[in-house]
């Protein structure tokens, strides 16, 4: 049995000016042939469950390609274009019995609002009628209806923070695998609930999300059914189909599928107002940070969410906390411009100018800092535990540490990078149990790494192409009404 492998994965934010072209997949991943099982063989990545299913499974795998890109604004169609390309010639030149394909769910293009439907059909075009196809997708795709017609299966992460993305990857070559044995015959269904969710209340460990989740799991053992993922949407694209849906993988019979899953958004829309989270303003979660007994305190920048497109460089959180005159907090801003001088001054020297704010103005104006250069780092490090987004090599770009006095630390990288891993942090001689207030410019997804040795959190709502608040932003091309929006 011979299954080919690969994946195009983007979580585009239209609301982004910064566009997902070549040299973005290359500073994220992007590799072709046999070069992408290193990368991503030990991945706590759903590729990585792919290669894992070869020796569990007993299949031989064929690795086509692999583009992974930090989230950011919607995929350059030149881009697109190759990659697509790429995926298709490798796979009709491997002949394969199936296909396991990684798709993200929220990818758009200029020309592609769901891009990844997109793939998915002309992967089926280019294929036949008749090959098993599996695709693994992101908690947060936005996912439509075609993509059920053209996939014969369909299993979307059940964790947000994604800790279950190798396990999920496993599931999906499983399916594939009886499916081409002849043991099942999956059929797909996507039900959609007209509402968006906002990232906080999509947190799987936080009803009622945790609660819709013991729903899939509850009648994903009914029989006849395969599997259930619950999807809660991206809402930072603004595309017809965004929003939150449910999948639905039966043996055979679409009815199973459909019943089941149209059950679940029905759930969900009954609870559509719990699963919106209102969160403070930055001058009142600063204060109380400084007044908290439990550190470290965790201060999350809603608005300048990395893992969801953002800037990465916003300056709202760090400019109250010197008006505060806050002491011991540890603030990653992505400042490649400021990197360069503190290179020159290497360390020991003063750096003094400008940092943050340099993308747009939605981020907060530029910070005046002076401090000395403590550290100078590649960047690279290697996370070995179960993390979102189950990246194992992970690139910062060339970095720089300064000592701001107070206890105060302010970290200067040259590559957008989401605090998915304290690696970012310990690689640089950082313990982040220490520090009193740690900054993360994220919304759920750090709490794999941080929530263990956070005293507390605080979500902040500040401005930025992450709003929690869906009212910050203009929509233009979604279907309405969408909950929460008129």
């Amino acid at each position: 049995m011979r299954i080919a492998i690969g994946g195009f994965m983007h979580e585009s934010n239209t609301f982004a000016s910064t566009p997902t072209d070549l040299n973005k997949f290359r500073e994220g991943s992007l590799t072709y042939g046999p070069a992408l099982v290193p990368v991503w063989r030990e991945a706590h990545h759903e590729v990585g469950g792919f290669i894992a299913g070869s020796e569990k499974l007993g299949y031989d795998i064929v690795p086509i390609a692999m583009a992974w890109g930090t989230p950011a604004g919607p995929v350059a169609d030149d881009f697109f274009e190759h990659m697509v390309d790429a995926l298709l010639t490798g796979i009709r030149m491997a002949e394969p019995d199936g296909v396991l394909i990684a798709l993200h769910g929220a990818m758009v293009t200029p020309k592609y609002p769901d891009a990844d439907a997109e793939v998915l059909r002309r992967l089926r075009a280019a294929v036949g009628p008749k090959l098993p196809i599996a695709c693994s997708l992101d908690f947060h795709g936005n996912i439509t209806p075609p993509m059920a017609e053209t996939a014969n299966i369909l299993v979307g992460y059940q964790t947000y923070p994604h800790i279950d993305q190798r396990e999920r990857g496993l599931l999906a070559a499983e399916l594939l695998t009886r499916a081409i044995q002849g043991k099942v015959r999956p059929v797909s269904f996507v039900a959609k609930a007209p509402m968006l969710i906002n990232l906080l209340g999509q947190a799987t460990d936080r009803p009622p999300m945790s609660d819709l989740m013991k729903l899939a799991r509850q009648l994903e053992r009914q029989p006849g059914m395969l599997s259930i993922s619950v999807m809660a949407g991206f809402a930072y694209a603004d595309v017809p189909e965004m929003g939150a849906s449910i999948i639905a993988v039966a043996d055979g019979d679409r009815s199973i599928a459909e019943k089941a899953a149209r059950q679940i958004a029905d759930r969900m829309w009954e609870v559509r107002e719990q699963l919106n989270v209102e969160s403070p303003k930055p001058d009142e979660a600063v204060r109380r940070a400084m007044a908290s007994k439990t550190p470290p305190v965790v201060l999350v920048d809603l608005g300048d969410n990395i893992g969801g497109g953002s800037a990465g460089d916003s300056t709202v959180i760090l400019a109250e906390l010197l008006k505060q005159k806050a002491k011991g907090f540890v603030v990653a801003l992505y400042a490649p411009e400021a990197v360069k001088p503190c290179k020159t001054a290497g360390i020991g020297g003063t750096f003094e100018g400008t940092v943050g704010g340099a993308i747009d103005r939605m981020h907060g104006d530029p910070v005046n800092v002076r401090g000395k250069v403590r550290l100078l780092h590649d960047g690279q490090w290697i996370e070995t535990e179960a993390r979102h987004g189950g990246k194992r090599q992970n690139d910062q770009g060339h970095t720089a540490v300064l000592d701001l006095g107070d206890n105060n630390t302010l970290i200067l990288n040259s590559l957008r990078t989401p605090p998915f891993s304290l690696g970012q942090l310990t690689s640089l001689g950082i313990d982040p149990k220490t520090a009193p207030i740690l900054v993360v410019k994220a919304a759920v997804a750090y709490k794999a790494a941080y929530a263990p040795i956070a005293g507390e959190i605080i979500e902040v709502d500040t401005p930025g192409l992450t709003a929690i608040n869906p009212a910050r932003f203009e929509y233009h091309r979604i279907r309405r009404p969408l909950y929460p929006l008129a």
